[in-house]
């Protein structure tokens, strides 16, 4: 199972306030994460997604779910 703390998801999402306006993206790409999640969603098949983005990989793909998985397990705390 892929998790965030993988070296792999690590080395391949990236944060830098310069790009995307600072919202995960794929290292070396313009391609954010919930851009990939939103896809995914959608019910984009992986194949349609790394034709269109063919500087993507499966690794990739697979980064930015174990990303998102990840950033939903936060806890959120509501006010009353």
């Amino acid at each position: 199972m892929t998790t965030v703390n993988d070296p792999e998801v690590r080395t391949r999402i990236h944060v830098d306030t310069s790009i995307c306006g600072g919202r995960p993206h794929i290292r070396g790409t313009r391609v954010r994460v919930a851009d990939i999640l939103e896809m995914l969603a959608e019910g984009v098949p992986q194949e349609d997604i790394l034709a269109d983005y063919p500087y993507l990989s499966e690794a990739d793909l697979r980064a930015a779910l174990a990303f998102g998985a990840a950033a939903s397990a936060h806890r959120i705390i509501l006010a009353a």
